[in-house]
């Protein structure tokens, strides 16, 4: 079974938000967990920094997304709660924000639900994203969020998740649908283009034993990644490397000619 199946909990299979709390560095995870990080680690070192500069890319863009007066957020797969969580982003930028957060690990849901604090109201609901137009209709979500107002759905990185391209494809469809004319979708996906051989074997080794015949076995390009988000308007730079989008003054700069993840805004028109 691989990390990336969330039906139940369970300590004794490898997690995908156990393993990745574990690379970046937390303490809510269990023995198999930290050892597909190692595994994870050894395959592609630069692991850890990818998933520092994706929490530097949220931040980037939930600066962008307040400034422009978004004040409700869902955020899809939203892992365990940690330092530079949506929520503790948006208490220093737009403390009167809604959030909605979003997971299929009942592990995750109940430490969210238990650890979530500070000025920005927050739900947690524990859904299976895959069926997007079912989990936008549950009560709590329509009774916190109002959709007609400024709204931002944030897929940072599960969409790399989903192997089938149809389901993927529908998904960020499905959501975008969901949201007003102005509304955003924060979208982050590593790219397979650079690196073929690394990507691929990370993908094995997330989804050991989940591949169907003739389904997809190896990583997304930069062109399939770009067909995902047609019909949304790119908030320049665009769709470009993680570090790249609107990087701050004084950030450390990243070689983004190795860097295999990348990132953008699309706003509904």
């Amino acid at each position: 079974m691989s990390a990336a199946n969330h039906d139940k909990f369970d300590p004794t299979v490898a997690n995908e938000a156990r393993v990745l709390d574990y690379l970046r560095g937390g303490k809510d995870n269990y023995k198999p967990d930290r050892r597909l990080g190692d595994l994870l680690l050894e395959a592609a070192p630069e692991l850890v920094t990818m998933l520092r500069e994706g929490r530097k890319f949220l931040s980037r863009a939930v600066w962008y997304l307040a400034g422009q007066g978004v004040r409700q957020y869902v955020e899809i797969g939203c892992g365990l709660p940690t330092r530079g969580s949506l929520h503790q982003i948006l208490a220093k930028s737009a403390p009167d924000s809604k959030v909605v957060y979003v997971d299929n690990d009942p592990m995750v849901v109940r430490f969210a639900q238990a650890l979530v604090d500070g000025p920005c109201e927050v739900r947690v609901v524990g859904a299976d994203a895959r069926d997007a137009k079912e989990l936008l209709s549950r009560p709590e979500i329509g009774e916190l969020l109002d959709v007609r107002e400024p709204t931002a759905v944030i897929l940072q990185g599960v969409i790399s998740t989903i192997l089938d391209d149809d389901v993927a494809t529908r998904m960020v469809r499905d959501f975008a649908d969901w949201l007003s004319p102005g509304g955003y979708v924060v979208f982050s996906h590593p790219i397979q283009d650079l690196c073929a051989e690394r990507t691929d074997k990370l993908i094995d080794l997330f989804h050991e034993g989940e591949f169907e015949e003739g389904g997809r076995r190896n990583g997304r390009s930069l062109e399939e990644i770009a067909l995902l988000l047609d019909g949304l308007e790119l908030v320049p730079p665009g769709l470009v490397p993680t570090p790249a989008w609107r990087p701050l003054r004084g950030e450390p700069t990243v070689d983004i000619t190795t860097y295999w993840g990348i990132s953008a805004i699309g706003r509904k028109p």
